[in-house]
């Protein structure tokens, strides 16, 4: 792309309230999901964003930076960015919204739901989600497709205290976690990856061969200074990845 395009597309965001970092994202993803921008193709350098845009490398900076934890872009130190290839991704240290991430690769999101039910905690779970064995819990399970392909087994119990109405919920119309961060906004998360093969049954469900690679997220929330909810979120490893990113500085 030439500097006169970088500079016209930037320009026609002017009259945009966001900041100039949120204004190169949109220029950026706008290409990409138009399909004007292919997998594969390298983006302008840092460089170039800077001396065609009259912008700071630090606002460059996070505008790439943010778009490679989407995975929208991959960064290559060195290199240069480049257009994504065609594989879902995650931030490694942020809680997200697997719809959004999927959505905003201009993707279409679905949800199949296997089980939403009440059930009564055993010692495995009463030790996750932090309450007494046999107390009461919500259970689901849901696979979420993209494009129509399985990329997460969605594993999670709910602590009733703070998701009263958790069985009640249409979880093909938004998900578990949408539904939970209204009514029990996140304050903190965690997450444990582990690289696994699934059951027989997991395999089953995600349509993927016994010998498939899978990414394990354990993942942890919590809202008001209280655990809410415990998830086992498993992948297929050619279908999914995890990005992070970090400023040593």
């Amino acid at each position: 792309m030439e500097a006169a395009d970088l500079v016209r597309l930037y320009q026609e965001r002017a009259s945009s309230a966001a900041p100039a970092y949120q204004r190169v994202k949109d220029l950026v993803s706008e290409q990409i999901v138009s399909g004007r921008w292919r997998e594969g193709d390298a983006l302008p350098s840092e460089s170039q964003f800077v001396a065609s845009l009259g912008l700071s490398r630090m606002t460059v900076n996070r505008a790439l930076r943010e778009l490679a934890t989407q995975g929208l872009i991959r960064r290559v130190m060195g290199v240069g960015s480049f257009v994504a290839l065609d594989k879902g991704s995650s931030g490694l240290v942020e809680v997200h919204n697997i719809a959004e991430e999927v959505r905003r690769r201009g993707h279409r999101h679905d949800t199949r739901v296997l089980l939403v039910r009440e059930e009564h905690a055993g010692p495995k779970v009463s030790a996750e989600l932090g309450v007494t064995e046999g107390e009461v819990v919500f259970h689901s399970r849901v696979v979420h497709s993209e494009n129509g392909v399985q990329i997460q087994l969605e594993d999670r119990y709910v602590n009733p205290a703070f998701a009263h109405d958790y069985l009640e919920q249409d979880f093909t119309d938004r998900t578990p976690f949408t539904f939970l961060n209204a009514v029990a906004p996140l304050e903190r998360g965690e997450h444990v990856v582990e690289a696994v093969l699934a059951s027989a049954e997991e395999c089953a469900i995600l349509d993927i061969a016994r010998s498939e690679p899978c990414l394990l997220i354990q993942r942890r929330t919590w809202s008001r200074g209280a655990l809410v909810s415990t998830a086992r979120l498993l992948h297929p490893g050619s279908r999914y990845r995890l990005e992070g990113a970090f400023d040593a500085r």
